[in-house]
């Protein structure tokens, strides 16, 4: 009578048992019930593959070439003569040139901000992990660095070496150069936010075990602490991109950033604000595509943000 008692009473404790979930299984489940964060994805995705498709769709949708200019047409509303968004002031189908436009304003957005966020996550996981003269050193470079307006600084360099005439056909000039300029001065935020986690980190049992059995500081640092940080990455990395866009499109609104003849949405915002009278859709166009965009990354910074909190509440 005991021994069905004691069986009755472990299939009972049994039945009772749940399988508990993984914190990347909890975040993506939290994720899939986040409507917003998944439209946000897919407007995201929609525009990179667009611009990605420019060419394809210049040729076989539109039928057009986005660098052919044609007087007669110019100004054309939106769908006439077969041009979906229309024509700008020198007959150019917009629609084409604001697709190869995302490419250069989403390129340059995506790899500065992957640029700053390895020079940031390799400084701040070391920085944090070894600390001392080497960790002061750092973060006096960062306090000093933060110290100068960075849009500020952004505009001396944009005037002194990007649209520096006299440095035409160098590798400081176009894109590229951009792109490492707004890398390099990016990293100190996610420097700081990476430092401090691997603070708390390095104290951990799991880290203070596998220094135990004779791992080394690079595999305990990129091997058992990054792998943590996975969430401040994926948050970080989409809240840069975003303001990347925005800090590109007002240097290329001001002059300072991309120049023609390569089109990014902040330079077309400034070719067509002379002509806001004859062309509104050259205007709004471009600035909805930076309005909806940024707010769609940030968006899933947010959502992200929420589904990889462990103190977050599931409904």
């Amino acid at each position: 009578m005991t021994a069905q008692t004691q069986d009755i009473i472990n299939l009972s404790i049994k039945g009772q048992v749940e399988v508990g979930e993984s914190l990347t299984t909890l975040a993506l489940r939290r994720l899939r019930r986040d409507k917003l964060t998944i439209v946000a994805l897919i407007v995201v995705a929609t525009l990179v593959m667009l611009s990605v498709c420019a060419p394809l769709i210049e040729r076989y949708v539109l039928h057009v070439d986005y660098t052919r200019t044609d007087i007669s047409k110019a100004f054309l509303p939106m769908f006439a003569e077969g041009h979906i968004l229309g024509t700008d002031d020198l007959g150019r189908d917009h629609l084409a040139r604001l697709l190869y436009a995302g490419q250069i304003s989403l390129g340059i957005a995506f790899t500065a901000a992957i640029l700053s966020l390895v020079i940031g996550i390799s400084l701040g996981i070391i920085t944090g992990y070894y600390g001392g003269v080497l960790d002061d050193v750092i973060m006096w470079f960062i306090s000093t660095l933060n110290s100068i307006p960075s849009f500020f600084l952004l505009l001396i360099v944009s005037a002194a070496i990007i649209t520096n005439p006299d440095l035409n056909n160098t590798f400081l000039k176009g894109p590229f150069a951009l792109v490492a300029f707004l890398g390099l001065l990016g990293w100190t935020g996610t420097t700081r936010l990476v430092r401090g986690e691997t603070l708390s980190l390095r104290e951990r049992e799991f880290i203070i075990s596998a220094r135990a059995v004779g791992a080394s500081p690079i595999r305990v640092m990129f091997i058992h602490i990054m792998p943590n940080l996975l969430s401040i990455v994926v948050i970080t990395l989409a809240l840069d991109i975003g303001s990347l866009i925005l800090v590109e499109s007002a240097l290329s609104f001001l002059g300072l950033g991309v120049q023609a003849p390569l089109a990014s949405w902040g330079n077309m915002l400034t070719n067509s604000q002379s002509f806001f009278n004859k062309g509104v859709h050259l205007v709004i166009v471009p600035g909805l595509m930076i309005v909806v965009t940024v707010l769609c990354l940030y968006v899933i910074g947010d959502g992200v943000r929420d589904a990889v909190d462990p103190m977050t509440v599931d409904k």
